[in-house]
């Protein structure tokens, strides 16, 4: 499956970009010249206690301020928000009453944001919102300010929200849910631990790999999971190396945020849907749980999407044939992660006896599997998990 389109085939797809992006070092002293162009004059901020502890909510806080807005914070939740947890910041919300939104932090504090717009705007509870489009009214704006350079939340308006019942994540989205503003400071991610800063980077590099060759993937989609993939796999390894520079770590930053975009119009496939049961049962982190299931994945969907694979290997200067693509991207990424000095099988996790039939079987019911390029059945699912052991 290449990603060209025939050019004597008509295109038929929809796209749109809701979220602007503000980029370079030091933008987050904009947030309250931001928020106010929004309208704003109340603000609720959710960031995780991490963040609070780096400074990085502090400054936020005084940029709102200084614009003259009233600003409560939200940081009673994990790094996999809860539906209750949403349901508490909701509460917070109901008795401050924001008129704007803002997800300053990692992947979680911008889903916190989401979650809590949907309930506090909609109501209910977020398993109502489980799938595309599903608000029921008008939302509040919200900004994102990522800290971290990797899950592309900021331009997306999916919210993954854990089901405190399944322990199964929810991908709870709409257009009317999605950041109006994002602001890439590059200076905010200067904090990340290398651990986090690769686990992060490989997590937007799935996403640029899955998006890419997603069976919902358009000309437009593919137009932001190239660039993305480019600019992450030509940085990423500095990065995880030695910290990279500046000008690595913006590279990085941005590329997580045109694949969070690709996502947006694309879906993402098979890597996504193991993950998910892995990070449930035995609370694997999500971008490590991503990142040893990828090159498993990549090999086993050499057959459907060779091209495009072997485009993607272009970019790298490597020449391989569609035959040959899937296992030599899957190589490579394998050596990706072993140079970053992340855990390659789920042994060296720390999972020796996975219940193989069972997450094959909670993977099987992610809504990411079905827009797998090769069609994967839980048989399937199930020797993708024992050849990553």
């Amino acid at each position: 499956m290449s990603p060209a389109v025939h050019p004597l085939a008509p295109l038929s797809f929809t796209f749109s970009a809701p979220t602007r992006l503000v980029v370079g070092p030091g933008t987050i002293g904009r947030l309250g010249e931001l928020a106010r162009e929004l309208g704003a004059t109340r603000a609720l901020v959710t960031s995780d206690p991490g963040i609070i502890e780096f400074g990085h909510t502090a400054d936020g806080l005084e940029s709102l301020r200084e614009a003259g807005l009233a600003t409560e914070v939200f940081s009673t939740f994990t790094e996999n928000p809860s539906a209750a947890e949403i349901e508490a910041g909701t509460a917070v919300a109901r008795a401050f009453r924001p008129d704007l939104l803002v997800g300053l932090g990692g992947g979680s504090s911008m889903d916190c944001a989401k979650g809590i717009n949907f309930l506090f705007s909609c109501g209910g509870r977020m398993r109502d919102y489980k799938g595309r489009g599903t608000a029921t009214g008008p939302m509040l704006p919200s900004i994102a300010v990522p800290t971290t350079a990797g899950t592309g939340s900021e331009t997306q308006s999916f919210a993954l929200i854990t089901d405190d019942e399944t322990g199964m994540k929810m991908a709870c989205g709409d257009p009317r849910a999605a950041f109006r503003v994002a602001i890439l400071d590059v200076n905010l991610t200067l904090t990340q631990p290398p651990s986090l800063a690769a686990i992060t980077g490989v997590d937007a590099l799935a996403h640029a790999i899955e998006s890419h060759v997603s069976t919902a993937a358009t000309p437009a989609s593919r137009t932001f999971s190239r660039e993305a993939w480019r600019l992450l796999a030509a940085n990423l390894p500095g990065v995880t190396a030695d910290g990279g520079t500046i000008a690595t770590r913006s590279a990085v930053q941005f590329g997580a945020a045109l694949a969070g975009l690709a996502i947006e119009h694309s879906m993402l496939g098979a890597a996504h849907a193991l993950a998910n049961p892995l990070t449930a049962a035995h609370g694997l982190v999500h971008g490590l749980a991503v990142g040893v299931m990828l090159p498993h994945v990549v090999r086993f969907n050499g057959t459907a999407c060779g091209d495009a694979y072997a485009d993607l290997l272009d970019d790298l200067g490597l020449n391989a044939t569609a035959d040959e693509a899937g296992t030599t991207l899957a190589d490579w990424l394998t050596g990706l992660l072993a140079a970053a000095r992340m855990k390659t099988s789920l042994r060296a996790c720390g999972i020796d006896a996975p219940d193989v039939p069972a997450l094959a079987a909670a993977a099987a019911q992610q809504w990411t599997a079905g827009f797998n390029p090769r069609p994967v059945t839980p048989a399937d699912l199930a020797a993708l998990y024992e050849a990553a052991r």
